[in-house]
């Protein structure tokens, strides 16, 4: 999915092609998914922005939007698989750019969401495409330098690169002691940090050298330190370098990560550390025990598992796909006395109650007569069988 340095390149292509130019046509895909909100639809879209002229572009998370010359202003969310192409321009991975088997550039790109292109010359065309639908495109009506005051980006918490003078020290440290979340968890919400995703916060927590799983409530100050640290160089990092993984540094867990489930895959880092995943939040986590110690509880600690201090031998992990797992079930205690007083507690057993039958009813009792009555030995083969074993039980 992509995160805040992904979110910020894209928003960094948008600004450099679109600021300053004229929308002149515009189409949108009639998809509710996308564009499924009261007050936005494809036709809203289409008219929002034709003929309007683009002011600025702006990021907040893995939120962007296009600030227009008047209001509604388009806000997007690239959701999992979503990405903006410019032609003529690689703003794409080769994973998410759309090519021929020639190597020429597909245009429109699949799956696009919408199209734009610029009046005047060079003419400037745009794509949104998004596969799996997952994305968000609204259309926010208020003042352009007042986005952000407004839903969606008013519920999510500051940008550590854009909002230095919010993201501070303080914060994050209020933030994990009035919270008691597994610490990586508390870094994937939204609300509490904009814009660090599943590998961003794996790689903050690998060079703050802090477990994911540790509660965030159970830090000291040091700690707190360490991981607001931690937080701003990898965040500003992978921005500087418009989320291109070929420049990010060599130690960096990230150039690692990536081989769950693949039978080839590393299982250790050069330097011979191995790497485990683990699920936090209910996210697939990548973890350096060696390098990540447990130092204060943690969930498996919350869950009858043993101690922080050895509990990196307990953890679930996964190689190749496989889900290996250590039981996890607390040991039977052990018995605190041998007093004749405990014995004798532990086997007596309260006598089971007798229950009263009811007296045979005067047709029971005729029927037990005949049957006492008929001779075994005329009764046929199966019967028989049948018989002495109900007379036996008798």
């Amino acid at each position: 999915m992509p995160e805040i340095a992904e979110v910020y390149r894209v928003t960094h292509y948008l600004r450099q092609a679109l600021v300053g130019k004229t929308i002149s046509n515009v189409i949108a895909a009639d998809d509710a998914n996308v564009f499924g909100k009261v007050g936005t639809s494809g036709a809203a879209f289409e008219k929002a922005l034709k003929g309007r002229q683009v002011v600025a572009a702006g990021s907040q998370g893995k939120y962007f939007w296009l600030v227009m010359d008047k209001p509604p202003h388009p806000v997007m969310h690239l959701g999992m698989t979503g990405w903006v192409h410019i032609r003529g321009e690689q703003t794409a991975y080769t994973r998410y750019a759309e090519r021929h088997k020639d190597g020429t550039e597909e245009w429109p790109p699949k799956y696009a969401k919408f199209q734009l292109e610029t009046a005047g010359s060079p003419k400037v065309e745009v794509a949104f495409t998004d596969a799996r639908r997952f994305a968000r495109i609204r259309l926010v009506d208020c003042p352009g330098d007042e986005i952000r005051k407004h839903s969606p980006l008013v519920e999510n918490g500051p940008d550590p690169v854009v909002d230095k003078d919010r993201f501070t020290e303080e914060y994050l440290r209020n933030k994990m002691k009035n919270r008691h979340v597994p610490i990586k968890a508390l870094l994937l919400d939204q609300a509490m940090i904009s814009g660090i995703g599943n590998w961003v916060g794996d790689e903050i927590m690998y060079q703050a050298k802090l477990h994911p799983e540790q509660y965030s409530d159970d830090f000291d100050d040091a700690d707190i330190t360490t991981l607001y640290n931690a937080v701003n160089y990898v965040c500003d990092t992978a921005v500087e370098k418009l989320a291109d993984s070929d420049q990010f540094p060599a130690d960096w867990l990230f150039n690692h990560r990536w081989g769950k489930g693949k039978k080839d895959a590393a299982k250790t880092l050069p330097n011979g550390e191995r790497l485990t995943f683990i699920t936090v939040g209910g996210r697939t986590s990548c973890v350096v025990p060696e390098r990540q110690k447990k130092k204060g509880k943690t969930t498996l600690d919350s869950a009858g598992a043993t101690p922080a201090a050895d509990a990196d031998e307990k953890e679930s992990h996964f190689f190749e796909g496989k889900k290996e797992e250590v039981d996890e079930k607390p040991a039977k205690k052990a018995r605190t006395g041998n007093t004749e007083a405990n014995a004798t507690k532990e086997t007596k057993k309260e006598p089971r109650p007798k229950t009263k039958r009811s007296p045979p009813t005067k047709q029971e009792k005729v029927k037990k007569e005949a049957d006492e009555k008929t001779p075994i030995q005329d009764v046929p083969a199966l019967g028989r069988r049948r018989s002495t074993r109900l007379a036996g039980d008798l």
